[in-house]
């Protein structure tokens, strides 16, 4: 994160950075007494790698809890919905309300109620006589995920021609807009939720034995998958809300990690998250100097990087056949 911190349009040395964060941080007079330098630092790019982090985190804890609770290695938040909704919302807020604010709702706050609504869509159609089914819960979660990208499409088609340029590069993800303002909640909710999640690790691995041995070792699993479910989708929500819609990293990140630790879920979570983290600051770093002045939105590179590990995987894992 240091070393991200320092790269940029214009370079800033490691231990230059050191100092000013730690200035900042305790109080101790260490590092560049230059304001512009500290601005850059502080300002822009700190909140900016500290949200990326937190963004990767959260996408990937939500993937890896996703994909045991539908009994699917290629589910993630985009294939239940939650991502189609949370564009919904922000693209509803940028189009009718001009960009500003519609019904006091900003973009941030639109796009967090849109996953949470996919996600009890999801959750109400993924019930049949009061138990939810897997392949129920992925089934409704193409369908929730198509009506509300049908809908993007449509209120697209409304907007003049700067409008959905803003809507283009809030569809492919940055968390360029960052600021320190905006990470106290994500932080909360990034931290607080992975924690629950990791508790959750025990029956997490019992779902993994199927329903039958799950509910013989005395695991409610409806209620279990109804509590990730709500859990996953506030995690998604949060992060989607802030960093606009982000695509791979809920489906790579976790099956990287069980490929070198396993699958016991109380290791998976926490290093899931951490790679996560690593990850995606460092496919910022990448959007950031690739094409030096200019910047590349994140779902471009993550796609590129995530749609051949997606083939690979396909390839791989006998089990899918």
């Amino acid at each position: 994160m240091i070393v991200a911190i320092s790269i940029g349009a214009a370079d800033v040395p490691v231990g230059d950075v050191w100092g000013i964060v730690l200035r900042h941080v305790t109080g101790a007079r260490t590092g560049s007494a230059d304001p512009a330098l500290d601005q850059i630092v502080w300002n822009f790019r700190t909140p900016r790698v500290v949200l990326a982090a937190l963004v990767g985190a959260g996408l990937a804890v939500s993937g890896a809890v996703l994909q045991t609770v539908v009994s699917n290695p290629l589910a993630d938040p985009i294939v239940l919905g939650f991502s189609y909704g949370a564009t919904l919302g922000a693209v509803l807020v940028i189009t009718l309300g001009g960009g500003v604010a519609l019904a006091g709702l900003g973009v941030s706050a639109a796009a967090f109620l849109g996953a949470v609504a996919a996600g009890a869509l999801v959750f109400a159609l993924g019930r049949r006589h009061g138990r939810m089914a897997p392949t129920r819960l992925v089934l409704a979660g193409v369908a929730v995920g198509y009506v509300f990208l049908s809908a993007t499409s449509f209120v697209q088609l409304q907007a003049t021609p700067t409008e959905l340029r803003t809507v283009m590069f809030w569809m492919l993800g940055s968390v360029a807009g960052a600021q320190w303002n905006h990470l106290p909640t994500v932080a909360a909710v990034v931290l607080a939720t992975t924690t629950l999640l990791s508790l959750f690790g025990r029956r997490l691995n019992v779902l993994l034995a199927g329903d039958e041995s799950a509910t013989a070792l005395g695991v409610d699993v409806n209620r279990l998958r109804a509590v990730l479910l709500v859990l996953s989708a506030l995690l998604t929500g949060t992060v989607i809300a802030v960093a606009d819609s982000i695509g791979f990293v809920g489906l790579m990140i976790p099956h990287l990690v069980r490929l070198t630790t396993g699958a016991d879920h109380r290791r998976l979570l926490p290093l899931t998250a951490l790679l996560g983290a690593l990850y995606l600051v460092l496919v910022d770093l990448l959007s950031r100097t690739l094409d030096r002045p200019d910047e590349l939105p994140l779902g471009i590179l993550t796609a590129l990087l995530g749609a051949p590990f997606f083939l690979w995987l396909l390839r791989r894992d006998k089990g899918l056949d």
